[in-house]
């Protein structure tokens, strides 16, 4: 099974890497560019949005493919965009390049974590989600920071290295991973779930939850430059804590979601999420409270996402592919439009960055509003009708759980090389 999930895992580690460490690396990209920080923060506003509105219409164009020629397709065009990038020297070279580099990352993270629940059996289904969906939270542990430190000197050196890691995902999904044939769904089948009301409440709460955390992260080098000094090598033990801390709430969710109620999960994690952020101008005054505030914001932010992909497949498993791609689109909707939110915010309201913390806060805390009453709405409202036929069974904990897609009539199957 590990040998299997690992390319997946650097697949998304290599998606990760390239979504985040833009952040990290937006002074030197705005001098280089010769425009202003916020200028450059719609790289990833551009990125995100991107994705979000191209992955739909990939996932159609590609559901009639394996999984293994779908994200060897992705990854192709994801290393070809990210070595433009490293080419870029102008402005517009680098906005177009990472818009193509966002058309292939849209289908990679979907394609990945359908492919993880597929294979993996039911009982193992939110630790194998969470190991794939783990290359994303190891980005930010590991490649962000170092991309940032990488970056500093050259920032393209750190394009150049997202490209490679993407090349080797490709190597070792073209070894290691079998055939996996899913339920091919048109742009029409994908988008009908949408007319689902309790779905577009739980799409909602990933958009909502990465707007908030977005505001604030994009621009978190200007934001940490009181607690850093402007030095780089603090800035890149800062991030190293949020991203060590972001993976540990991922560890941690994906053994909780297969013992206890996901909407709980969900809830505390909201909660501490917004606490952290609303301490942001406070606990960024000096090294030492940065450090244990990236920490603790990290495990927050780590923890919401495998709950949320879990309640989407026990939605409807059989139609999993479809769902998660809806919400990799909901969160890179949320991650681009936090971007343009926080750079606005700034340019119109005269915001230093620190200062987006709070109201990072204040969206996060509608957003916790928000699920509660979707969760409240959820418990008197039938399920959403699966897309197939599938037979949900109970797991050891006695939450009900559905069989994995490749286990269910009319659900995906697997061939061997």
């Amino acid at each position: 099974m590990l040998k299997r999930l690992l390319p997946l895992a650097l697949a998304t580690f290599a998606v990760g890497t390239d979504g985040n460490v833009i952040a990290g690396l937006l002074p030197s990209i705005a001098a280089d560019l010769e425009v202003s920080t916020p200028a450059a923060g719609q790289l990833v506003t551009a990125f995100a949005l991107t994705l979000a509105l191209s992955a739909p219409l990939m996932g159609a164009l590609t559901s009639a493919l394996d999984r293994r020629s779908a994200l060897l397709i992705a990854l192709t065009v994801f290393v070809i965009g990210n070595a433009v990038t490293a080419l870029g020297t102008s402005y517009e070279v680098v906005m177009v390049s990472r818009i193509v580099t966002a058309v292939g990352a849209g289908i990679i993270t979907a394609a990945a974590s359908s492919t993880a629940a597929a294979i993996a059996p039911p009982e193992r289904r939110g630790r194998a989600l969470a190991f794939v969906l783990g290359g994303l939270t190891l980005a930010t542990a590991l490649g962000l920071p170092l991309g940032t430190l990488i970056g500093r000197t050259d920032w393209h050196i750190t394009l150049w290295a997202v490209a490679g890691i993407g090349l080797l995902a490709a190597v070792g999904i073209a070894a290691g991973l079998p055939k996996v044939t899913l339920p091919a769904a048109s742009l029409t089948d994908r988008l009908r779930p949408l007319k689902q009301g309790r779905l577009l409440a739980l799409l909602a709460v990933t958009s909502l939850t990465f707007l908030g955390t977005y505001t604030l992260y994009t621009y978190i080098g200007p934001t940490l430059r009181d607690a850093t000094s402007g030095n780089d090598a603090l800035l890149t033990l800062i991030l190293l804590a949020w991203g060590i801390g972001t993976l540990a709430g991922n560890i941690t969710a994906g053994r909780l979601v297969d013992r206890y109620d996901s909407a709980l999960i969900l809830t505390g994690a909201l909660a501490f999420t917004t606490l952290t952020l609303a301490l942001t101008p406070l606990a960024t005054r000096t090294l030492a409270t940065t450090l244990v505030w990236a920490v603790v914001w990290g495990v927050t932010v780590g923890i919401i996402v495998v709950p949320q992909q879990h309640r989407l497949i026990a939605l409807s498993p059989t139609a999993a592919p479809v769902l998660l791609g809806l919400n990799s689109s909901a969160l890179y909707v949320g991650v681009a439009l936090g971007g343009g939110f926080g750079g606005l915010a700034q340019k119109w309201l005269g915001l230093a960055p620190a200062e987006l913390g709070p109201v990072a806060a204040g969206i996060t805390a509608l957003t916790f509003l928000w699920h509660l009453g979707a969760t409240r709405r959820a418990t008197t409202t039938a399920p959403m009708a699966p897309a197939a036929a599938s037979t949900p069974t109970s797991s050891p904990n006695g939450h009900p759980s559905a069989q994995p897609p490749s286990q269910q009539r009319g659900g995906a199957t697997r061939h061997a090389n």
